[in-house]
């Protein structure tokens, strides 16, 4: 099963250090894993450096069964799309990165099952300039896994979604990071996704990690009031998940 691990991970833009010293321990394949903490924290740094698109200091070590870089893939938040591109034509532009041009029915059946998996297909052979924000974000998951990545790097993947596509997402990558053994680092916002689908978690605050390891042993009421500056508490719900409860005060400072 694939694995990654950090160590003494920086990135610099230009003379700015945005990121510094980021160590993790084995990141395994199987889960999610949240990368969590506040805007400009460096979350979307920290997927390029890993990806290899920022430079700076450190190690990115993948498992000797990773088929080497071209295992991760990176799904940003403004992934850019060709608007003149219909949803299936950019997905199997996707598909065939990297490898040549000719089609086989193989690569077509699982651009149809990635497609039905997201319940997308509907829209195949839509514009993607006619598709709403929410849809194009479903279309940029569907670039992402026809790839058949064995990590994967995903830039607040749920950020334009409604509520039930959301869950829906989330429960969808969970199940087959568990089937496939893939490695799924996601940034979130929403702590309580965190809590409710992620087996680990790393905070990233000011370039730099400032807790890492199981969720619910991360995501507490002290790292809430050190990190992201709020009075909360950690609490178990009717469904026996925790859930963050946040009162209406700020931490001073």
């Amino acid at each position: 099963m694939v694995s990654l691990v950090l160590e003494g991970v920086g990135a610099t833009y230009g003379r700015r250090i945005v990121l510094s010293d980021i160590t993790t321990g084995t990141l395994r394949g199987g889960g999610l894993t949240a990368v969590i903490g506040p805007n400009a924290a460096g979350k979307s740094t920290l997927f390029k450096r890993i990806a290899g698109l920022a430079a700076g200091p450190g190690l990115v070590h993948l498992s000797d069964t990773a088929r080497g870089p071209e295992a991760i893939c990176y799904m940003p938040q403004d992934t850019g799309a060709n608007a003149v591109l219909t949803v299936y034509e950019s997905v199997l532009l996707s598909a065939k990165q990297g490898s040549g041009w000719k089609v086989k029915d193989g690569e077509l059946a699982e651009i149809d099952r990635v497609l039905a998996a997201l319940r997308i297909g509907d829209l195949a052979f839509r514009g993607l300039g006619e598709l709403s924000g929410g849809q194009r974000q479903l279309v940029s998951i569907a670039q992402a896994l026809v790839r058949k990545p064995e990590i994967l790097l995903m830039d607040e993947p749920t950020s334009a979604l409604d509520l039930f596509r959301q869950i829906e997402v989330l429960g969808f990558m969970k199940r087959l990071a568990t089937q496939s053994g893939m490695a799924v680092l996601i940034a979130l916002h929403d702590l309580n996704h965190a809590l409710r689908y992620c087996d680990d978690t790393i905070v990233i605050s000011g370039g730099s990690v400032a807790a890492s390891g199981p969720t619910h042993t991360v995501i507490t009421a002290e790292m809430l009031k050190s990190v992201y500056r709020v009075e909360a508490r950690v609490e178990a719900c009717s469904l026996g998940r925790p859930v963050i409860i946040v009162d209406d005060s700020l931490v001073a400072g």
